[in-house]
């Protein structure tokens, strides 16, 4: 093994992307060394064999923060119960999906022997609701994020894709260009929101952000812009921008917060699709593809310095096939 390895060496040698690299430094799990003639970030032996059982970890749907506990305190018995606690989990994901699993076979085999004509309602209705009630609950935990921290899945090709249409926004933004853009133009980003006390003043808070210029190479120095939705009247300080967005259809996959390598399954994803094809509009920093971070007055709620992006939804711009 060479004595250090570039992080596009280390993104090549394990398939992930530079930029999940980087949120695994911004976590702790890594470290990474800059050389004094340029900007690279430089791995060490022993990180990127750190980096590998990180991988082996989360191919296991260990989530970060037990990783790092792992990693941290590298012994039998903290290995054991992060496994267990997997394995739990686990288990109960595949129980609950098993009765949904069943209650679908059910449904569709009285269709089948036409014994049901359409869905089931009123008291029939409530008594499906209430053997799919563990689904249902793990579903809602996911949409309100209570649960994102337990559990982590293997990115696959059959990704779940939701069609939204995002309508006409004005919004500010934040842009950084150089190290760690996301977390200066999120600082920057912050500043603004709280200062406007817009969580209060905006019900329906959204917040954007892109790559701007986007890195050709994962070694490249790039830049990242973040949007926060405003009152179409509210005035934007410097160096802030006040902007227009036109919205429209977007196809929409969530991810928990560092798996950026699901950006290139949803892209061939949504490349392929029968009915949708990829429309790139502004802002075309990355050919108008977006990343929605969700729950924004959860995150705001928290205590600052303490907040932690745990949800996004990739968006990508699409139109309908003629």
């Amino acid at each position: 093994m060479k004595s250090e390895m570039t992080i596009r060496e280390v993104a090549r040698q394990f398939d992930i992307s530079a930029r999940t690299l980087r949120y695994w430094e911004q976590a702790g799990l890594i470290e990474s060394e800059r050389m004094p003639e340029n900007a690279y970030r430089y791995y060490a032996p022993e990180t990127v064999s750190r980096v590998a059982q990180i991988c082996v970890l989360r191919s296991l749907h260990v989530p970060i923060r037990e990783i790092k506990d792992v990693l941290d305190d590298p012994t039998a018995l903290t290995l054991l119960d992060t496994l267990q606690n997997s394995l739990k989990r686990m288990d109960g994901e595949m129980e609950a999906l098993q009765k949904a699993r069943d209650a679908l076979q059910s449904l569709a085999m009285q269709v089948h022997l036409h014994t049901l004509h359409a869905l089931p309602d009123g008291e029939d209705a409530l008594c499906l609701l209430e053997t799919l009630s563990e689904t249902l609950n793990r579903s809602e935990e996911n949409t309100n994020m209570s649960d994102l921290k337990k559990s982590d899945f293997v990115p696959h090709e059959n990704v779940e894709v939701r069609f939204i249409d995002l309508p006409p926004m004005t919004v500010a933004a934040a842009q950084y260009t150089g190290d760690e853009p996301e977390n200066h133009a999120l600082a920057m980003l912050e500043d603004f929101i709280e200062k406007a006390d817009l969580v209060n003043k905006m019900p329906g808070l959204r917040m954007f952000g892109f790559n701007n210029p986007s890195p050709e190479k994962p070694d490249d120095v790039y830049g990242y812009e973040f949007w926060v939705t405003i009152p179409e009247s509210m005035e934007v300080p410097a160096p802030l921008e006040k902007k227009t967005f036109e919205g429209g259809l977007y196809a929409a996959h969530a991810i928990r917060m560092g798996d950026f390598q699901e950006w290139g399954i949803f892209y061939r994803r949504m490349q392929n699709d029968p009915d949708y094809e990829v429309n790139a509009r502004e802002p075309f920093a990355m050919g108008g593809c977006l990343e929605e971070h969700l729950n924004v007055r959860g995150y705001f709620a928290q205590e600052k310095g303490k907040r932690e992006i745990q949800q996004i939804d990739l968006l990508i711009p699409v139109k309908e096939k003629t």
